[in-house]
């Protein structure tokens, strides 16, 4: 039999007949074998259930005066129940139990009779189905929590992929912010290499006119020669060579300083630390979405910041610059001309408010409505995935915090992102 039907609580129970008295009966429940069972089946000769005598009305009727000298020789069918619960063989064991469930008396004093084509075969005792239905809640508990743990798994990848194909699509303008800084550091190093090999040219003259100095058998035209020379490389390196070659230095530190804080921006940004919060100022994460999302931005749209100096909260960092950065990219690409976008930072006592303007073409309503839905986009096709603003929306929820636009067509669109500044509305969100 399958582990689904009622058949395995199937006990091989033999049945009375309706010719057997009620003393036959209670000797019965006397015995070992019979001591676990409520009630026991009646069955009529043809193999058929006719009822059930239990436990608990044979007491009621045996602690009567006299109960068991006026009622033991009587037969069960006077005191049988005449409608037994009655549960096919084969039945599946939730509809099974369902079915008890929903007929079963209260308090419980009788077991149920199973059957196999409308004839007796065995007892099923209802605290084993109660244990069966525990076991498989358990079961199916387990299977939920390990489906809850895949559907989170899959919902961290999901934004992880979000993520990478936002940073896929700036690459070129990415790999742009680096080169140009990198390019001048190495123009730089060049004009510094010249630099040094003509001081070191100067500082081998200089030693050797030290050396025909002091020695007496020098041939002065060699000696006024390597003079001249050692004196033309000292005009050559003067002052000015070496506040140009400072500063040759001081613009590759700048450079460099620039890569330093792209890649940093880039490594917060695509680190997988959905679990790690930490306390942050949201204006950082303005700043880094907006170094990260520069070349999208700038032939589209002036930026215009206004960041209040704000108290830091409790987030996770490249999270939340994964919403600003889908914020701020989003509303440049919805420039049909060059405009401005509006980035502004202020907070209450609950609240920290990041908002984000555009002076865009705007949605209309219909698109506003769905504009946080999974796989709905604007764009055309091959150009979104319909994800971004919906894992935005997730993330600011998991954080505690709420998403809000409002758009008009032909005026713009604004976003405003509110995070809470209490640790416990976090947690509790969590």
């Amino acid at each position: 039999m399958t582990q689904d039907t009622i058949a395995n609580l199937r006990l091989e129970i033999e049945p009375v007949s309706p010719r057997h008295t009620l003393d036959d009966v209670s000797q019965l429940f006397l015995g070992d074998r019979y001591t676990h069972l409520l009630s026991l089946p009646v069955v009529d000769d043809a193999g058929r259930p006719v009822g059930t005598v239990s436990r608990y009305a044979l007491m009621q009727v045996y602690l009567k005066h006299y109960g068991r000298e006026i009622y033991g020789r009587r037969p069960v069918t006077e005191l049988m129940n005449t409608a037994p619960l009655v549960v096919a063989f084969h039945e599946p064991m939730d509809s099974a139990a369902q079915y008890v469930a929903k007929h079963i008396p209260h308090p419980i004093t009788e077991d149920f009779i199973m059957v196999d084509d409308g004839r007796y075969c065995g007892m099923g005792i209802v605290l084993d189905l109660l244990r069966a239905m525990e076991a498989r809640v358990s079961l199916q508990t387990s299977a939920l929590h390990e489906a809850y743990r895949d559907l989170k798994r899959s919902q961290t990848h999901l934004v992880q992929s979000e993520k990478m194909a936002s940073l896929g699509q700036m690459v070129a303008g990415v790999a742009h912010e680096i080169n140009t800084p990198l390019g001048y550091v190495k123009n730089n190093l060049e004009m510094t290499r010249e630099v040094i090999d003509q001081a070191r040219e100067l500082v081998r003259s200089y030693q050797d006119v030290v050396l025909m100095l002091t020695d007496e058998n020098a041939d002065a035209d060699a000696l006024q020669a390597r003079l001249g020379l050692a004196m033309e490389l000292g005009e050559a390196l003067n002052d000015e060579t070496f506040e140009d070659v400072m500063q040759l230095h001081h613009d590759s530190l700048f450079g460099i300083d620039q890569i330093a804080e792209l890649v940093l921006n880039l490594k917060n940004f695509s680190r997988l630390d959905k679990a790690k919060t930490e306390d942050v100022n949201l204006n950082q994460c303005v700043e880094s979405a907006l170094v990260i999302g520069k070349n999208v931005i700038k032939d589209r749209a002036q930026i215009i910041t206004r960041l209040d100096d704000l108290p830091p909260v409790s987030c996770s960092p490249s999270q939340i610059n994964q919403v600003l950065l889908n914020l701020v990219t989003n509303a440049a690409q919805a420039m049909e001309t060059p405009g401005a976008i509006l980035i502004k930072s202020w907070f209450d006592d609950d609240f920290v408010h990041v908002s984000v303007h555009d002076n865009g073409k705007g949605m209309p309503k219909d698109v506003v409505d769905r504009i946080f839905d999974p796989f709905f986009t604007t764009k055309p096709v091959g150009e979104g995935t319909g994800l971004g603003l919906a894992i935005c929306y997730q993330i600011i929820e998991q954080h505690g915090g709420r998403i809000r636009v409002a758009s008009e067509v032909g005026k713009g669109t604004k976003f405003v992102v509110s995070l809470p500044r209490s640790q416990a509305a976090l947690s509790k969100a969590s």
